[in-house]
């Protein structure tokens, strides 16, 4: 699987992801060309890049890919982290999330950590 983090995603949490899961194919959007776009525009990036979307943007991510799924188009996946659990709890909740995980268990849905 392949994953993006949002340009506003924790640095903290993508450095434990990548401590914990080191063979983790995973880029940061403001490492791409996509700096700066439009979640729309964001969206249509991971689908062709086939990437999982790491991101702490409840108000305008969830809304842009559930519409994105309605208009028939695909959405790889969305994992949307909220931080109100320690950064501990945060990553064993990823890397039981993403370690057990196959695409087929993202397309289209939007997962959410803490994950109760």
């Amino acid at each position: 699987m392949r994953f993006a983090a949002d340009e506003n995603f924790d640095g903290r949490i993508l450095k434990g992801i990548l401590t914990r899961l080191p063979d983790i194919d995973i880029v940061r959007v403001q490492d791409t060309e996509m700096f700066q776009s439009s979640d729309p525009e964001l969206l249509d990036w991971i689908a062709d890049e086939n990437r999982i979307l790491l991101t702490h943007d409840v108000k305008t991510i969830p809304r842009f890919a559930y519409e994105r799924v309605r208009a028939g188009l695909s959405v790889p996946g969305i994992i949307e982290v909220r931080l109100t659990i320690s950064i501990g709890q945060i990553l064993d909740e990823l890397e039981v999330l993403i370690g057990a995980g196959t695409p087929e268990d993202f397309e289209n849905i939007i997962r959410y950590v803490p994950m109760g």
